[in-house]
């Protein structure tokens, strides 16, 4: 069974896209579609802006959505019989699945960045990747802080991104130092992204959600908040409200994806990211490109 997955943040590179736009027609159109949707020329940023441009969470996130979305539109065979996104991803698998229209998805991602920068600015915080220990350790040395930090992204085994405030963050990057991570490494990003600090960029994001349009599933989505596959439009609504203060869980979703039949994973969007993954999660796993 053939599972499409989409990366999030971190994915994005200067030139992104070009190749799309160039060589197929159905993806210029997209791309032209964003442009007079978002009222700026975020192709151009994309095909020509700087590694500092590309990093504003603002114009990052729709970047990304286009080129996974794009890509999507394009690939040959594109039969989706279970989709995944990590992260911001999300929005890019259900746009795959029909459950958003392209343009409503869009908006959303936009509204979802501004909300997330805006609590970024609020509040200074940040995220780092721990390496080589087990997630459970992980966990109990962050409880422990009194501090705001959290288990974030769990990335696949060995690898657990970390998110809160920047003294809580420093904190527990010494205190999991001290307990055996390989590595502690800070991520490049704007803020606690998937923490409680993000908690007014979730309430902005529920009412534009609450407000459009979810269509029943074709195939299931596997959520970030508890891994698990849903068709329901309402159900998905809730779920994806809730993504942005809980962690993503994709160490789980790969292993329930694998548990439910997929045999092949192919990744829609910039890189790839996505494959290496799976590959961590499990080295049995086949993975490409949509392209």
């Amino acid at each position: 069974m053939k599972a499409y997955i989409f990366p999030g943040q971190g994915s994005q590179f200067s030139g992104m896209g070009r190749d799309l736009y160039e060589q197929y027609p159905g993806a210029k159109a997209l791309f032209h579609q964003a442009d007079a949707l978002l009222g700026f020329n975020l192709s151009q940023i994309m095909f020509a802006g700087s590694d500092e441009e590309l990093k504003q969470t603002s114009v990052t996130q729709p970047a990304i959505f286009l080129h996974s979305v794009a890509m999507a539109a394009v690939a040959p065979d594109f039969k989706p019989e279970m989709v995944a996104g990590h992260s911001l991803g999300e929005f890019s698998a259900l746009v795959a699945n029909k459950v958003l229209a392209f343009e409503d998805a869009l908006l959303l991602v936009s509204k979802r960045a501004q909300a997330m920068q805006k609590a970024c600015e609020a509040n200074p915080s940040a995220m780092a990747a721990i390496l080589g220990l087990e997630d459970s350790v992980v966990e109990e040395i962050c409880a422990q802080i009194e501090e705001v930090v959290v288990a974030a992204n769990y990335n696949c085994p060995g690898q657990l991104v970390i998110s809160g405030s920047n003294q809580g963050v420093a904190l527990a990057c010494e205190q999991l130092k001290a307990a055996g991570a390989k590595r502690a490494l800070p991520l490049p990003v704007g803020g606690a992204f998937h923490s409680p600090l993000m908690q007014p960029a979730e309430a902005e994001l529920a009412e534009a959600i609450q407000n459009t349009r979810f269509n029943a599933a074709i195939c299931p989505v596997y959520q970030n908040v508890d891994a698990k596959p849903y068709t329901d439009p309402e159900q998905i609504k809730q779920n994806l409200i809730k993504q942005l203060t809980a962690p993503v869980r994709w160490t789980q979703t790969v292993q329930n994806m694998i548990a439910d039949g997929a045999t092949l994973f192919v990744e829609c969007g910039p890189g790839k990211v996505l494959q290496g993954l799976v590959k961590k999660i499990n080295k049995e796993a086949e993975v490409s490109s949509a392209l």
